[in-house]
């Protein structure tokens, strides 16, 4: 980018597509119940042209960590099913192990349960049965050896957001979207956040195209990019949720009001969510959460300590400053065509800056 002065925001925004950083975005910032600047740029599909509008539809990959999976956890909390101390085996027998007897609800949440970043489950998977897919799915994720011991070191993990999506449809009897849809979005009135793979949205909606993808040899549009969600039909906890920027802003709002004592996040009570809010003792995250690094933070230079959001790999991202009510919510279709584009990692921590000194003020 070029130019000896600060950026306009706007400007910025349109500069992403110019330079390649992705084919398209929505851009949201909002200070409380105030929306400040939200703006969509550049084209949802290269194929068809179709242009990106503040109403389409991403691929929120793994926002969906904090905005389903830790929400159904905060829902069986504050109902008293299960306490962040709750041990995995107690709930879920196959986990009563020498090596796994010890992980609990909160290593999940946190990314210390000794779990491994990931694992290429999809390529077995995709050669059986689609019957027979998530039990082989749950019978890798118990014999899957820790690469440490529970509560000792933090590895941002999928594969324990899919052992907490296991944990919250057993409890509740129903699927992680089921449960996520009728306990939180319904009763907030958010209407575009879901599942494709498992439930349509309430209206017609327009989806940004993802990767070409080389094993299912398409371009991915309205169906999860996140392979390992895409071959096994449920333990999505990982990943799998879609949604356009102001479902996501109004989830979020919502989170930050209870926060701050002015509300209630569908029945979940302030203390529940600032005990999810809260940084976990060990790895410098929050449960379900992340929040911002001490260097070269995604979320830019701005936010203060009391600061949590999250990253989607698909290009999609939040940020809520729950000191100055600040949120910022960025989702691009950068993996479209290829998941090679990684220019976003520098772009995206100046984008923020830049909304951050526009608008912070205000």
């Amino acid at each position: 980018m070029s130019g000896t002065g600060p950026m306009k925001l706007d400007v910025m925004l349109k500069q992403g597509v110019a330079d390649g950083i992705y084919p398209g975005a929505v851009l949201l910032v909002a200070r409380g119940d105030k929306i400040l600047f939200f703006e969509s740029v550049g084209q949802a599909n290269l194929l068809t042209g179709a242009p990106i509008v503040k109403e389409t539809v991403f691929d929120l990959a793994s926002l969906t960590k904090p905005l389903a999976t830790a929400m159904v956890m905060m829902h069986l909390v504050q109902t008293g099913r299960v306490a962040v101390t709750s041990r995995i085996a107690a709930l879920l027998a196959q986990f009563d192990t020498p090596e796994k007897n010890q992980i609990t609800i909160e290593h999940l949440l946190c990314h210390t349960s000794g779990y491994p970043a990931y694992q290429p489950y999809f390529i077995e998977l995709n050669d059986i049965l689609k019957e027979d897919r998530l039990d082989r799915l749950k019978t890798l994720l118990v014999k899957e050896p820790l690469v440490s011991k529970p509560g000792v070191n933090m590895c941002y993990s999928d594969l324990g957001f899919m052992v907490l999506a296991w944990v919250g449809e057993t409890i509740c009897k129903k699927s992680l979207p089921a449960v996520v849809k009728e306990r939180i979005y319904q009763p907030l009135g958010i209407e575009t956040l879901f599942f494709p793979d498992y439930q349509s949205p309430s209206r017609d909606v327009e989806f940004a195209a993802t990767e070409d993808c080389p094993w299912r040899q398409r371009t991915l549009v309205g169906t999860v990019h996140d392979d390992n969600a895409c071959t096994v039909n449920g333990l999505p906890g990982h990943a799998g949720l879609f949604g356009d920027a102001e479902s996501v802003y109004k989830l979020l709002w919502r989170l930050m009001q209870t926060y701050h004592q002015e509300a209630s996040l569908a029945g979940i009570s302030t203390k529940v969510v600032r005990l999810f809010l809260t940084s976990c003792k060990i790895g410098g995250r929050a449960r379900g959460f992340d929040i911002p690094s001490m260097i070269d933070s995604a979320g830019g230079s701005y936010f203060s300590d009391n600061s949590v959001g999250h990253l989607g790999f698909t290009g999609t991202s939040f940020w809520m400053d729950l000191q100055n009510r600040m949120i910022i919510i960025f989702l691009t279709n950068r993996v479209h065509p290829s998941r090679n584009n990684e220019a976003i990692k520098t772009f995206r921590p100046k984008l923020h800056d830049c909304a951050m000194r526009q608008f912070r003020a205000i």
